[in-house]
């Protein structure tokens, strides 16, 4: 089947120059957002959280931290447990509850990235990642009050957080470009490639033959749409915005349900649960925490994630399907 510039405008330049558009201005927005530090209302909650988990002042320190800076919450509990301060188990739940704050810290650019490849099915995705970080902060509160010892100090999060905060709206877009400037190259290179594959399978009918492949040969598995592994297989081997490009691709063109396009998303996030942390967690907790540590830390950290999002996945399947 033919391709006529026409059809290459429609179906591929214009869709492809507009998503471009979107996630310059999305990355921006994003990183304007984290710069405001929007997360400091979250702060709030701190308090209440560390006395129900038993946690010292310095781990609820650590918590307030981590709002900002990942590494510096790290570093903090890392020196407190080579004092002695903290014990192997407190160390492990401290560094386990930073994970909430975490998240709220990258949750903007993640959000301001996927909206412009999957539209209004962003705030579906996110919300159910936001709703595994609930659910792994509440266990993880539940762990430390059925097994760390009752104590009585707790930091005053909001001064910590009021300390942190940006000298300037200038500053804050300076830096937010700067960002821009060092991430949108990568997005891009990530993005149009894949966008322009998934555009030509789709047009010269590999997935409609990969359909009628499994149909054929694999019943049991012929309630997948072969699509969805496009997504989780571009997720895998790359990272994010790779499985996000592919999505987005099959969305524009209606060639994918909604509630698929989150499952599949889902999917490539907790099976890409390896790579993530040998590419990510593991250069990075090497260099806070010692070989041993880190390591259980790391195993630790994505168990739990990875859990959390399988519940809720499993959840939103069953409700939606």
């Amino acid at each position: 089947m033919s391709l006529s510039p026409e059809m290459l405008w429609s179906g591929l330049g214009w869709p492809l120059i507009r998503l471009i558009l979107f996630i310059c201005l999305g990355l921006l927005a994003g990183n304007i957002v984290e710069g405001l530090r929007w997360t400091r209302a979250m702060g709030r909650l701190a308090t209440p959280l560390i006395r129900a988990g038993r946690l010292k002042d310095i781990s609820g320190a650590s918590f307030a931290l981590a709002f900002f800076s990942g590494v510096a919450a790290n570093s903090m509990l890392s020196e407190a447990y080579e004092k002695g301060d903290i014990s192997d188990r407190e160390l492990v739940v401290s560094n386990l509850f930073n994970s909430l704050p975490t998240y709220f810290l990258h949750m903007p650019t993640v959000f301001f990235i996927a909206a412009p490849f999957i539209g209004s099915v962003a705030f579906v995705y996110v919300g159910l990642t936001f709703i595994a970080a609930i659910i792994r902060t509440g266990a993880i509160v539940l762990w430390g009050r059925l097994t760390l010892p009752p104590e009585t100090c707790c930091p005053d999060v909001l001064s910590r957080l009021k300390e942190q905060e940006p000298n300037s709206l200038t500053g804050i877009l300076g830096k937010a470009l700067k960002r821009l400037r060092k991430r949108l190259p990568r997005v891009i290179f990530i993005t149009v490639p894949i966008y322009v594959t998934f555009f030509f399978l789709r047009h010269y009918g590999v997935f409609t033959a990969f359909q009628s492949y499994m149909s054929e040969h694999l019943s049991f598995l012929g309630w997948i749409d072969p699509q969805v592994f496009g997504i989780i297989a571009f997720s895998l081997a790359a990272e994010f915005t790779a499985g996000l490009a592919a999505a987005g691709s099959l969305l524009g063109a209606g060639t994918l349900e909604p509630h698929s396009i989150v499952l599949a998303l889902m999917a490539g996030n907790i099976l890409s649960t390896p790579m993530r942390a040998l590419r990510h967690q593991l250069p990075y907790y090497a260099g806070i925490f010692r070989g041993r540590m880190a390591l259980k830390l790391i195993v630790y950290n994505q168990a739990l994630r990875a859990v959390s999002l399988l519940f809720v996945g499993v959840t939103y399947f069953a409700v939606t399907c």
